[in-house]
């Protein structure tokens, strides 16, 4: 960006042309960021081609559930897709219909194109460039959770993102987690109350 240009050559206006990146970029969104489990294993066993046909069937399920919760896919790069929301409750409602998705795909293929996902949940003001790329500290938390610190199906949440999910209907866990000398403290969805209370009337009729 040329914005970034002139502040590297214009130390005296950087709180100026920072205004004008914040007015031009940053919005206040709740992140997604996705990532496959498996790859190194997959590909040893079945070959490069193979993962990049599951990539292919991830992607196709991933965009309709982000799209259909009011979300925008902003990027997706190897096995790792980022989408933006309005609120938490939509990412949160997003991240749970993709990995139905991937269940239903796990159905009906074999089980070595069966496809498993992490998902990271951040929020707060971030600088979205376009359909490009995200730029900020929720952004790369959501990235470190669903890249590197989540397990196979698992959400994992940041204190920002959960701190406006209603606790009457979500169900998480604190935990914290030290990577590269950082504490993150975060959350890690359990389930979804109103589903847990839906099932026991339906146990009960």
């Amino acid at each position: 960006m040329h914005l970034l240009s002139e502040r590297n050559q214009s130390p005296g206006r950087i709180e100026e042309i920072d205004r004008k990146l914040k007015k031009a970029f940053e919005r206040r969104v709740s992140i997604v960021a996705l990532d496959m489990c498996g790859f190194s294993r997959i590909t040893k066993d079945y070959g490069i081609i193979h993962y990049l046909a599951m990539i292919q069937q991830m992607e196709a399920a991933a965009r309709p559930a982000v799209r259909q919760n009011g979300g925008l896919v902003i990027k997706q790069e190897a096995d790792n897709l980022w989408a933006i929301f309005d609120t938490p409750t939509r990412a949160v409602e997003a991240a749970l219909d993709i990995l139905r998705a991937f269940e239903a795909i796990n159905s009906v293929v074999p089980s070595e194109r069966d496809i498993f996902g992490t998902v990271g949940i951040g929020y707060g003001d971030t600088l979205v460039i376009g359909h490009e790329d995200l730029f900020g500290s929720e952004m790369n938390l959501a990235s470190k959770l669903g890249e590197d610190l989540g397990g196979r199906n698992e959400i994992l949440i940041t204190a920002a993102a959960h701190e406006l999910l209603s606790p009457e209907k979500y169900v998480c866990e604190p935990v914290r987690f030290s990577i590269s000398g950082i504490d993150i403290d975060c959350y890690r969805f359990k389930e979804k109350l109103y589903a847990r209370k839906r099932n026991r009337k339906e146990r009960d009729r």
